[in-house]
């Protein structure tokens, strides 16, 4: 007697349920694309614009500071009456105040101590993209130059593009913000920050706030956004000038080896 084996054939999924697991393997698939994607645009936003900044804004400096005549050394340093060791800067009278170049011409070299040894930008005329995202902090045209009379309104990214006032936030009062022109070095001190949104504009006025009022401080006020991983907002940061010396009497005692270095001489 021969026995028959009963064969039973493996059901086939139903084409719905092929379709389904095809549509969810690609898009899983472009989920992991759009990641790395993502991940490489952080990186790149993060990271590579930065490298990339940096060696546009350390060639402009060193063009700029070559370009500049006066020493690099400090003159002598005077003392307050009675030889005590404390030491009183000279009255060179009222600050040269320069012209402002064209668009994306360098105005001069800002050096902020709290930021670091090596901290030196260049300050460049616009606040444009092709200005703010290659050449450093850009000058806000409608606002003063250094040392006049009234609002030097500067702006610069925060984490991208050089993160060049990425530590704004660390200023306390007193610090001091060393701007260097072709006529000399603008001593600024550090006074206060302020948190505002995007469209507030009277941070700009050449009194702050105060539209109509007219000026008598020499203000340098510096904007970039916030948080510091974000743009919901802005952090200004306003500076008060102390005084200034002519290129000739050379560079104030704090910031000479950076000077120097920015020559190339250091």
């Amino acid at each position: 007697m021969v026995v028959q084996e009963k064969v039973t054939a493996t059901a086939k999924p139903a084409t719905g349920v092929v379709i389904l697991r095809k549509a969810v393997q690609i898009f899983g698939e472009l989920l992991i694309t759009a990641g790395i994607v993502l991940l490489l645009f952080v990186a790149w936003q993060l990271w590579w614009t930065n490298v990339e900044s940096d060696a546009k804004q350390t060639a402009a400096v060193k063009d700029f500071a070559r370009d500049l005549g006066g020493p690099v050394t400090p003159g002598p340093t005077p003392t307050a009456t009675g030889g005590t060791a404390a030491a009183v800067p000279k009255d060179y009278g009222a600050p040269v105040v320069g012209e402002a170049p064209g668009h994306g011409g360098t105005i001069g070299i800002i050096y902020i101590p709290r930021f670091g040894e090596n901290y030196t930008r260049p300050i460049v005329e616009g606040t444009s993209a092709d200005v703010l995202d290659t050449l450093g902090l850009g000058h806000y045209g409608n606002t003063a130059m250094p040392g006049a009379v009234g609002n030097f309104a500067v702006a610069g990214h925060r984490q991208t593009h050089g993160a060049v006032l990425d530590n704004i936030h660390t200023l306390v009062p007193g610090d001091k913000i060393y701007v260097q022109t072709r006529d000399g070095y603008y001593v600024y001190v550090f006074r206060n920050n302020r948190i505002v949104l995007p469209t507030e504009a009277d941070v700009l006025l050449p009194v702050p706030n105060q539209p109509g009022v007219r000026p008598t401080e020499r203000l340098l006020t510096m904007t970039s956004c916030n948080p510091r991983f974000g743009s919901e907002e802005r952090i200004i940061a306003y500076s008060v000038l102390d005084h200034w010396q002519p290129a000739s009497a050379g560079p104030p005692d704090e910031i000479a080896a950076q000077v120097a270095r920015a020559r190339g001489e250091g």
